[in-house]
This record gives structure tokens, C-alpha cells and sequence, in this order.
């Protein structure tokens, strides 16, 4: 590893960091929008892309982002306290392996990310969590008079691109980790339900060669799956791409029916997009659920968070182990399994009952 990878501690604390005392650590959680707001700001500014494998000065940096160089020393070090670059004895400052996460050609890059999660309509809806909290309602549709995915689009489409561009990204990464994990031996047919443009889907292609699959999404989703997928690409002879809504219907028959991270919805659309599944379906067809939890998890703490902002954008809710349990057997699918896919997803295997 290079000096830059293992991170050396902020020369401002020369001892090994200790937990910081509960009234510390509690000013540093109140200041915590701080930190989002920097993390922000270094990926709109192209900070972690200008900074090579060579530590740079802030001065450096700033000549090449076009920054006054005092305010992005004051902005690194801030992130440097908490991982993202670090500070080296000479003021310079080098990549740790969370700021390389924060370039657009990092293989693994959370910039899409990093910016959905920070995205302008989040500063004016989390200070409404408590009301949010009282009512079990979102927030967003009284701040901004239109249902979440609506103001998106017709609004603030630049908003809509980066949450297509965070999606796509990590559609991506957990793909093949998705396509790793499951055994689809013996199936004929696999359909991706909201599958946004095809990434699993294409996986699953790939590692069966002889298997049909489905991609089913909204229109406006659809439109941009993956040229693969579509007519000349080399899945296109074994791909059907069909527009529609899974919450209302599943006009199409397949072995196995894959269902990743879309049911964080209210529980209406929860139970009836399940319904859906069974009728179409039928007994005995396998149905594999992937999703983020909040419990037994080590990614507990970004899990829980995105529950919140669920709760504050479209009233839906990640689960728990048992909730999940609870909604597919309610649904009328026997679950078999509950296995890790990576540390922040779970795959519940489950079969449609008689």
C-alpha cells in the first residue's frame, strides 16, 4: 500500500484517536450537516479527481478546481478528520480510500451517491423530520405540493438525473454480486421486476447462457436500458424489456421473479406489488427479494438513515429481518432462505404457496 492509501493521522493529533466523550461526540452528530455539506461540495468541486496518487498542496488544488486555496485548506481539513483525504506533516494533503471513493473513475465510486444524498430538496426536508415523526407521513408532498417522484421531474429534473445516475451506479456494483449469488439452475426464465435499466438482469444472462429474462419497469425507465439488452445488443435475442408499473400489474410469466430494493413503499403499494407477483406467478414459482435492513446488518448506520429520509420523501420504510418475514408470508410466499449478498443486502428466497 502507499503512504496515501494507509491514511497516517491528521498531524493536528499526533496519539492514536481515542472515542471522544459523550458531550463531544454529541456536538460533533448536531454538526453533522457540516460534514455533508463538505463531502458535497469536494465532489461538485472535483477536489478527489484532481488529486492524483502524489499529495498536493491546497494551493495546488485550488489553482486546478478554481477555489481560493484558505477556504479548500479549511474544507479538507475538516474531511480529514474523519477519513476522507488526509493531512500529511507538510500541509499537504494525499487520498485515503474513502476519497478515492469520491472520483468519478474509482471502479467502486459513491459520488452519485454521496451527491443524491445531499441533493438540495434534503436541506429543506430534514428539518421536518419531527413533523414527519408525528405524522408517519412524508413531508415532501406539503413542502413542495407534488408527490416525491413527480417534483423530481417536473421540477428539479437535474435532481432526477443525479438519483438516475446514483441508481445506475449502484445497480452496477451489486449486479454481479446479485448474479453471484444466486443459483438459478434449472430455470428457464428469470423476469427483473422495477429493474431500472437491466443490470441484474444482464448478469443473470450472462452466467446462463441458456436463460430468457424480463425487464420490467417504468417507461421512462425502460427507455434507457441497457443497449444489451435492446434490439442488436448480444442479449437482445434472450431479453424482453416491458414498459409497465409493477404496482398494478406483472403482465409477464416467468420461473423466477427477481424484486431488488422497491419495496420501501408504503405498505399498500408493498402488499399489492406482492399480490401481483403471486397472481402472476402461480404456485411453486421462486421469487427472491433483495433489500437493505436495519437490523443484524453492518451497515446499520447508513441503513437506518435511509429509512429516515424514506420516511421524509415518500413515507416508506426500509425493514427488519421479521417485517420482510412478515410481509412476504402475508402475501402468500413461503420464504426458505434469508442470505447476505454483500454487507448492506439481504436476499430472501422465497416460493409462491399452493
Amino acid at each position: 500500500m502507499t503512504t496515501a492509501e494507509t491514511a497516517p493521522p491528521n498531524r493536528a493529533t499526533a496519539q492514536a484517536p481515542t472515542a471522544p466523550p459523550p458531550p463531544m461526540r454529541l456536538r460533533e452528530l448536531v454538526f453533522g450537516a457540516a460534514l455533508s455539506a463538505a463531502v458535497r461540495a469536494a465532489a461538485r468541486l472535483g477536489v478527489p479527481d484532481a488529486l492524483g496518487d502524489t499529495p498536493q498542496s491546497a494551493e495546488a488544488l485550488a489553482a486546478k478546481v478554481r477555489t481560493e486555496p484558505k477556504p479548500l485548506r479549511r474544507m479538507l481539513r475538516a474531511l480529514a478528520c474523519y477519513g476522507v483525504f488526509t493531512e500529511r506533516p507538510d500541509g499537504t494533503f494525499a487520498h485515503t480510500d474513502m476519497s478515492r471513493l469520491l472520483r468519478e473513475d474509482d471502479p467502486n465510486s459513491l459520488r452519485a451517491i454521496a451527491l443524491w444524498c445531499t441533493e438540495p430538496w434534503t436541506w429543506a426536508a430534514w428539518p421536518k423530520l419531527d413533523e414527519a415523526v408525528r405524522s408517519g407521513r412524508n413531508v415532501v408532498e406539503g413542502l413542495f405540493g407534488k408527490e416525491f417522484f413527480t417534483y423530481l421531474n417536473e421540477d428539479v429534473p437535474e435532481s432526477a438525473d443525479v438519483f438516475n445516475q446514483a441508481m445506475t451506479r449502484s445497480s452496477e456494483q451489486s449486479a454481479r454480486e446479485v448474479a453471484a449469488l444466486l443459483d438459478l439452475s434449472g430455470s428457464a426464465s428469470v423476469a427483473d421486476l422495477g429493474g431500472g435499466q437491466g443490470h441484474v438482469v444482464a448478469c443473470l444472462l450472462d452466467k446462463y447462457p441458456q436463460m430468457h429474462g424480463s425487464l420490467l419497469d417504468l417507461p421512462r425507465v425502460v427507455e434507457n436500458a441497457l443497449p444489451r439488452l435492446r434490439e442488436g445488443g448480444d442479449l437482445a435475442g434472450r431479453a424482453q424489456i416491458v414498459p409497465g408499473d409493477v404496482r398494478e400489474a406483472i403482465p409477464v410469466k416467468a420461473d423466477v421473479y427477481v424484486i431488488k430494493n422497491i419495496l420501501e413503499w408504503d405498505d399498500e403499494s408493498t402488499a399489492r406489488l406482492l399480490h401481483n407477483v403471486v397472481q402472476a406467478g402461480g404456485p411453486g414459482t421462486r421469487v427472491i427479494v433483495i433489500e437493505n435492513l436495519v437490523d443484524d446488518t453492518p451497515s446499520m448506520r447508513f441503513s437506518t438513515a435511509m429509512d429516515l429520509l424514506l420516511l421524509l420523501n415518500v413515507g416508506g420504510a426500509k425493514h427488519t429481518t421479521d417485517s420482510m418475514v412478515s410481509r412476504l408470508t402475508a402475501a402468500g410466499l413461503a420464504v426458505d432462505t434469508v442470505r447476505p449478498v454483500n454487507p448492506y443486502l439481504h436476499a430472501f428466497e422465497c416460493r409462491v404457496g399452493a
